[in-house]
């Protein structure tokens, strides 16, 4: 559906408020920035921020980027024929190979991944997003595979697929921190998903064939 004006402007709004943000919070460190400060620097009033971000860690880490449901979701979409393993698997190389932002593959993203890393309250979160991840993808995949209530499969292909998302993540604040350029950072990443998927094994590879 096309999108509307009023949709557009609150978007818009948003968009601009989370940049002024993550600014503020890469100059100063997240947690010597308030919500009023950002909101004047936004030229909005704090209510309004807090009318598109509920708590101050989603000016950084916005619920509908960063989400439980992520690795969930791309299982849930996979292709006839493919497994859950593969869906990943091919989800993120899709992400890699368009830059996509969410991965941080953009000129800047070292100095924002520094100031997450500096921030305890983001660090949990993010450690925690990496715990629902995985408990809602092990809950899809019991699902899909009719498994037993004490079958342990489905989580222990959950914990693989979620270890080795977390890895690339870790991977791409590594090498950002080191300084290395997002098209370099691309290619190591590419080949560390060649590497995961090698040494998977047939049985994850070949888990919840759809």
């Amino acid at each position: 559906m096309t999108e509307g004006l009023r949709e557009r402007k609150k978007r818009q709004t948003r968009q601009r408020i989370s940049q002024v943000a993550v600014g503020l919070f890469v100059e100063r460190g997240f947690e010597h920035v308030t919500i009023a400060e950002v909101a004047a620097a936004a030229e909005v009033s704090a209510n309004t921020v807090y009318n598109y971000f509920q708590v101050k860690e989603d000016l950084v880490l916005p619920p509908d980027e960063a989400f439980p449901q992520r690795l969930a979701d791309i299982v849930r979409h996979r292709p006839p024929g493919e497994s859950a393993a593969r869906a990943v698997l091919t989800h993120l190389r899709d992400e890699v190979h368009r830059r996509d932002r969410r991965l941080g593959l953009t000129e800047g993203f070292g100095r924002v991944f520094e100031m997450m890393r500096a921030a305890p309250t983001l660090t949990a979160r993010l450690e925690d997003l990496g715990r629902q991840m995985t408990d809602a993808l092990a809950a899809v995949l019991a699902e899909e595979t009719g498994a037993a209530p004490d079958d342990p499969a489905p989580r222990v292909v959950a914990w693989q697929l979620g270890c080795f998302h977390s890895m690339v993540f870790a991977e791409i604040g590594r090498r950002t921190a080191a300084g290395e350029r997002p098209d370099a950072i691309a290619a190591a990443v590419l080949d560390l998903l060649d590497s995961i998927e090698e040494l998977l094994g047939e049985r994850v590879l070949a888990y919840a064939t759809r």
